[in-house]
């Protein structure tokens, strides 16, 4: 019981932490975001370099008179300079966003949780098996481990079928290292 208490609390503190930090943020950078703005993107104009405006506008005032300032072009240029631009409203949530961090934050840090979790743990809980050496040798590849009746090769736990896959899988890898090493010696 403990243990899934535990557990539980340890992924709120990542979130608050994070929570934290991006609500510090935002009152940092409330000042020049807001949820709503207009966007002008501007070409280049005759001499004039292209552009981009934002503005804090409404959606009704959203267009190249009331975003671009200052003006770039003299007075009589500015409908032909207007006509070029092209002005998008935008708008976004900033706590939809500020929750979708957190979330993922969260979610990586219960994950890095359970990583140093199964890091510590796995020594214990692993039974010492005493067909698992090391290979040494080619010779000792033939043999990883003597053959077990059905019931014991089932594997009751997801530790024994993890165990029975990492198994197979070093098998596998020495077999393919032994094929290697004997094309390289036919080779040479």
């Amino acid at each position: 019981m403990r243990s899934g208490r535990k557990g539980s609390g340890s992924c709120v503190v990542p979130a608050l932490v994070a929570w934290l930090l991006l609500d510090a943020a935002g009152v940092v950078q409330a000042k020049n975001f807001e949820d709503v703005r207009c966007k002008c993107i501007c070409p280049p104009y005759r001499n004039i370099t292209g552009h981009i405006y934002n503005r804090n506008v409404s959606q009704k005032d959203c267009n190249c008179l009331h975003v671009v300032e200052p003006m770039p072009v003299p007075g009589h240029d500015v409908e032909a300079y207007c006509l070029l631009c092209e002005c998008k409203y935008e708008e976004r949530s900033s706590n939809t966003i500020k929750v979708t961090i957190i979330i993922y934050l969260s979610v990586v840090g219960a994950l890095l949780l359970y990583m140093l979790f199964l890091l510590l743990v796995e020594p214990l809980i692993r039974k010492h098996d005493a067909y698992t050496q090391p290979l040494h040798n080619e010779e000792d590849s033939e043999e990883m481990r003597p053959p077990a009746d059905s019931a014991q090769a089932k594997g009751n736990t997801v530790l024994e079928r993890v165990e029975g896959a990492q198994q197979r899988w070093k098998k596998q890898v020495q077999e393919q290292r032994k094929t290697v090493f004997d094309r390289h010696k036919m080779l040479s």
